[in-house]
């Protein structure tokens, strides 16, 4: 039984690479937007990302779905612990979405500054919270025998996620702005062009602190590597990857940067699931018995085979829509009279 666990477990880390990866500009769009010049080059952040955003979001559903279907017990619990978190990032996802639909309807200054700001924020809190969910399942929750949850709103800041939830709003500047850069032309593309460097090295900062962190006072995320030495060529991997964006970003192959800054992100997820597995949700009182693992918080070995052959079915639906969608509206953006 324990290969479905396995399966399942490789299924949803599949798609929070891909709702990282894709997302992950739209976020880094929102936290840049205040940073444009005037109404004109906003409205070109927006329609850079407008036929995409909520197509983005759908592997959110996937994700916590996947869990809800594979792990019922951890996405009991997960729900429990982080129910505030949770109940923020809806918020946020909410007012974000309904500023970049209304914030074109009226042509008022203050009401599309308004929107503005709005937007901006709410995407900088999603990727914040983001980086605090991830900061606590790395160092462990307080969790019963009885995988209740027994701590405190105010435990979830500590400084290890504060700097997870910064290094996260980094990251995905990062990415946004190498996406604007491969969607944008003419004096906003130069423009644009003289963020990259900024962003970049902000986000190795975090980065190197995170990791240095991580190192120091979560040991237990080497321990799949320590047994397993292959593995440590997924963190040189990804370090190519981020060391790739800025000769990318050199040579004007805004493409291949954009590609890169994608497998940077996709590969330092990847070594997050490889760090935390096999726990789903790590107990910080008592690591070795109260921790929800893939082993005791999956569900029953028929509920596998039927949630399988539908991910079968539909994540492949999902994949072919995106690229339909993209292929589609590849290219620079242009603004018309439908634009937002």
């Amino acid at each position: 039984m324990a290969i479905y666990e396995n399966i399942w477990y490789l299924v949803i880390c599949v798609s929070v690479i891909f709702y990282t990866v894709l997302d992950g500009f739209d976020l880094g769009v929102g936290a840049l937007h205040l940073f444009a010049r005037d109404d004109r080059e906003r409205r070109v952040f927006l329609n850079a990302i407008g036929p995409v955003w909520d197509g983005n979001e759908v592997w959110l559903i996937i994700i916590f779905g996947g869990m809800f279907a594979g792990f019922p017990a951890a996405y009991a619990t997960i729900c429990e612990a982080f129910y505030t978190l949770i109940m923020i990032l809806l918020a946020a996802i909410i007012f974000r979405a309904v500023a970049i639909e209304f914030r074109s309807k009226v042509e008022n200054k203050k009401w599309r500054f308004t929107w503005d700001v709005i937007f901006s924020f709410s995407s900088i809190l999603m990727a914040f919270i983001i980086g605090v969910i991830m900061a606590n399942l790395i160092q462990g929750i307080p969790l019963d025998q009885n995988g209740d949850f027994v701590g405190t709103f105010g435990g979830f800041f500590t400084p290890y996620s504060i700097l997870l939830g910064f290094t996260a709003c980094a990251l995905f500047a990062m990415h946004g702005a190498v996406f604007l850069l491969m969607k944008t032309e003419g004096t906003l593309h130069d423009h644009v062009r003289k963020w990259i460097n900024p962003a970049i090295v902000v986000f190795l900062i975090f980065y190197v602190m995170t990791t240095l962190a991580t190192l120091m006072y979560m040991p237990h995320m080497l321990k799949m590597m320590r047994a397993s030495p292959w593995l440590f060529i997924v963190v040189l991997i990804a370090m190519l990857a981020i060391a790739n964006v800025p000769r990318c970003i050199y040579k004007g192959h805004d493409g291949f940067a954009f590609i890169s800054s994608s497998c940077s992100i996709a590969f330092l997820f990847f070594l997050f699931g490889i760090g935390i597995y096999p726990n789903l949700v790590r107990s910080s009182i008592n690591p070795e018995h109260f921790s929800l693992t893939l082993y005791n918080a999956g569900a029953a070995a028929s509920t596998y085979k039927v949630i399988l052959i539908v991910a079968c079915i539909g994540v492949p639906l999902v994949l072919a829509y995106g690229f339909w969608i993209y292929r589609i509206f590849r290219g620079k953006v242009t603004l018309d009279d439908t634009s937002y």
